[in-house]
């Protein structure tokens, strides 16, 4: 497992951008090592799945109780939607009860990835993962791990889910893809009761925007805004380049300059 591995590699900004490449690489090939460890567990469930043999236990208690200590407050986070594409047409294709299986199973391994890379999940929203990462420690290695989060789902889709779902001829299963999109900045914990069992969730500018990215995401790219693409170490920054988007399509401002907010798409992994 990555684990807390991956919050070592760094254990500053200054080993990020100052020490370069050789710092970075060790935590890209740690990462690919690790997440590879996990691949045949994910198959063995994957094709459990299918049968409804396995029994997934996918829950936010561990976010909802990271947020418990800040409610009320306002946090510096990292903010990823993961959107999947293609359930539309696996509602038309599937029964209506594995197709819930399928996409619980789905939300459940690509909330493992972001587990194993120390985020939290914060909720499900039907076929959308939204999940956090604390930055107010260290943005450089928030914003740098998110990426990494973010990359290994779309290959764990493109190499593991997809392949293991095309063998089975008989539910003929759709391809999945997914759209990401991230952005960071400060957002408010609020909790709708006095209950400390009541839900947790966040409301903010950050929030908005990374829905709102996600929504203009090529599927299985990733998206991120300016103040993740500013952050984030060269080698990754050069995998980016700036969105076109109409100005029917796009009303947010960077608070910095109260010019638009620039966007960033991946050109190739």
């Amino acid at each position: 497992m990555i684990d807390d591995r991956t919050d070592n590699a760094y254990s500053n900004t200054e080993d990020i951008h100052k020490n370069g490449n050789t710092t970075f690489s060790a935590m890209e090939n740690r990462t690919i090592h690790n997440s590879q460890t996990l691949i045949s567990q994910k198959q063995d469930r994957l094709g459990s799945v299918k049968y409804e043999r396995y029994q997934y236990n996918t829950s936010i208690k561990r976010g909802q109780d990271f947020l418990l200590n800040h409610v009320d407050s306002k946090i510096s986070l990292v903010v990823m939607y993961v959107d999947l594409v293609g359930s539309t047409k696996m509602s038309m294709d599937l029964p209506v009860e594995r197709m819930a299986k399928i996409i619980k199973a789905f939300s459940h391994e690509l909330s493992s990835v972001v587990k194993s890379y120390n985020g939290f999940v914060l909720k499900y929203v039907g076929d959308a993962i939204i999940a956090f990462f604390p930055s107010s420690f260290n943005k450089y290695l928030s914003c740098d791990t998110t990426f990494l989060c973010a990359n290994s789902m779309i290959n764990l889709i493109e190499n593991n889910i997809n392949p293991i779902l095309e063998k089975d001829k008989k539910d003929n299963y759709p391809k999945f893809a997914v759209k990401i999109g991230i952005d960071e900045g400060e957002n408010l914990a609020i909790q709708y009761e006095f209950d400390k069992s009541a839900p947790i969730d966040l409301i903010g500018y950050p929030m908005n925007v990374a829905a709102k990215i996600t929504s203009l995401t090529r599927p299985n790219k990733i998206s991120v805004g300016n103040n993740i693409y500013k952050l984030l170490h060269p080698s990754l920054q050069s995998k980016f380049y700036k969105m076109k988007i109409k100005e029917t399509e796009w009303k947010y401002i960077d608070l910095e300059n109260n010019l638009p907010y620039k966007v960033y798409t991946i050109n190739n992994i």
